[in-house]
């Protein structure tokens, strides 16, 4: 999928990035950013597919069963805008609930040059999850409440 998206390619945009971050492959997901990709995520700034993998790599060691669910917000010409939530737990056993906000500007080929993501974590006790896995077909466009 290539710029400049319409309704129909920016929901299959986002729901590609969804299935990929929720194979924990720091590597498969890299390959969707350009080679000089910059990313802002939350305080950090990373910069270039090499360390992509790396803040990956790092990140999913420490967000045990990860899984996310994203929702397309807005689109233009090279941009998406999509809010997300996802839900972890760390080390401690203890779950997490993130929320946030990606803008996305992609490159001519389909690949994306520029991610900014705003995140806000909640903890959560474990009986109140509701991302288990990655999301069932049957639930493809929907994204949980956010409240």
């Amino acid at each position: 999928m290539r710029p400049p998206f319409d309704e129909q390619t920016a929901l299959a945009k986002v729901q590609a990035a969804e299935d990929a971050w929720n194979t924990r492959d720091p590597e498969r997901v890299a390959l969707a950013y350009t080679e000089d990709c910059v990313w802002r995520n939350r305080d950090r700034h990373v910069t270039g597919r090499a360390e992509i993998v790396e803040f990956l790599r790092r990140k999913w060691d420490r967000e045990l069963d990860y899984a996310l669910r994203k929702e397309l917000w807005g689109f233009r010409g090279n941009r998406i805008a999509v809010r997300f939530q996802y839900e972890c737990r760390d080390r401690d056993g203890r779950h997490w609930r993130s929320y946030g906000n990606e803008l996305w500007e992609f490159a001519e080929d389909g690949r994306m040059r520029r991610r900014e993501a705003s995140i806000n974590d909640v903890l959560i006790a474990e009986s109140e999850r509701r991302i288990l896995g990655p999301r069932p077909a049957s639930e493809r466009g929907v994204l949980l409440p956010i409240l």
